[in-house]
């Protein structure tokens, strides 16, 4: 019995001894490897310059906005970026099931962000060529609205009509006497 005692803990203790020999030199083994990734392709200096934007345009079935991302280069948006957004805005969308809801012939007098709030100063055509209907009229504010809000310096659009405040579209159902803000 004494003996087989002694066998276990011999074979115990060199199966430990073992194990542990076998650690040291699989860690001595290993020697630091640096792996070096590479892109699959360079990226252009003209990849560089570009930022994502999101434009928000009408669903042509479900009439709600819906974001579509544009890569856009970042030297367009430096000088004048409010305006830049707008524009592209005012084009039409580059997937089919989207549209652009800002009346066509509509152009921006001026841009001017005060505090917070982006005053934005359309010509009048924003009313006359505006097809009406308070869904439509909303989704017209909003697609600017949430648009221009993806900046970070602005919280509110303030919208004139050739230089007047307190405009409305023809039916009057959507005044410009309020700061509009990014609805969730």
């Amino acid at each position: 019995m004494k003996n087989k005692k002694r066998v276990i803990i011999i074979v115990i203790i060199l199966c430990v001894l073992i194990l542990g020999l076998v650690c040291i030199f699989s860690i001595r083994g290993k020697k630091e490897e640096i792996i070096e990734i590479l892109p699959q392709e360079e990226i252009s200096d003209e990849q560089l310059r570009k930022t994502m934007v999101s434009l928000y345009y009408e669903n042509k079935e479900t009439k709600k906005l819906m974001p579509e991302a544009r890569l856009v280069d970042v030297k367009l948006l430096i000088n004048e970026p409010y305006k830049m957004l707008l524009e592209l805005l005012m084009e039409e969308p580059k997937n089919t099931s989207l549209k652009t809801v800002i009346p066509d012939n509509v152009t921006i007098n001026k841009i001017e962000l005060n505090s917070d709030v982006l005053c934005i100063d359309f010509s009048k055509e924003f009313i006359e060529n505006h097809q009406g209907g308070l869904e439509n009229e909303k989704n017209t504010i909003y697609s600017i609205v949430n648009t221009l809000t993806e900046l970070t310096e602005v919280n509110g659009i303030k919208i004139m009509i050739d230089n007047e405040e307190n405009k409305a579209f023809k039916d009057e159902q959507i005044k410009f006497n309020k700061v509009f803000t990014k609805e969730d």
